[in-house]
Parts: C-alpha cells; structure tokens; sequence
C-alpha cells in the first residue's frame, strides 16, 4: 500500500546493491519535481503576474483619474503622493494609500453614474 512512499530495495538487508536503492529514489524525486512544477505554474506564477500588474496600475495613477478603490468607493483622483492619494468623491475629499486602488476607470464614467 505505501510502496511509493517506502520502495521494496528499502526494505532489503544491507547485503542489497546500493543501485536498487539509487534506481528506486529517481520516481520520488520526478514526483516532488513534477508537484513543484504544477505548484509554480498553477499559483506561484499567476499570483506574481497579478501583483507585477497590480503595481503597475499604482505607479501609473495621475491626477484627475477616475478610480475604484477595493472597498468599492468611486471618486476622481485629486493630489498624489508617494504611498496616498486624495480622492474627491463629489461631496468628501478623502485620503487612501495608492494600494487600495482596484482599477482606473474611462473618463466620463463618474459623470454617467450621477457622481460628477
């Protein structure tokens, strides 16, 4: 039942040849290459791409940008700074950190809804 786990030459007494034991570790080892490969391109890869995606949208904010925070609060980008941004949403001036941002919206968006 657990032969993939603890092979047969394993279990052999030490007079077994060290080959077996060598030939019978090559499956493990392509198994555990083969899990991390699935690993990278299923999770590790994705999420590096979003976050690389993510920081591009941030450092890309300009003044006057209509954007979609995380929280889903709407407003139109007023002033700037390294790690916050002002957000005027049509009755409040707020302040956020850039990170918050979700996407940048097309201009024109905050007037169609009733905001601008």
């Amino acid at each position: 039942m657990l032969d993939f786990l603890f092979p047969a030459a394993m279990a052999q007494d030490a007079g077994g040849s060290a080959a077996a034991t060598d030939a019978s570790m090559w499956p493990s080892l392509l198994m555990f290459a083969g899990l991390f490969l699935i690993m990278y391109f299923m999770l590790i890869r994705p999420q590096r791409k979003r976050q690389k995606e993510h920081q591009e949208l941030v450092n890309g904010l300009n003044k006057g940008d209509e954007i979609v925070l995380s929280s889903g609060l709407l407003g139109r980008i007023s002033a700037l700074s390294d790690d916050y941004l002002t957000l005027d949403t049509g009755s409040v001036t707020l302040q956020f950190q850039r990170v918050a941002v979700h996407a940048v919206l097309p201009k024109g968006t905050l007037k169609g809804i009733g905001q601008g």
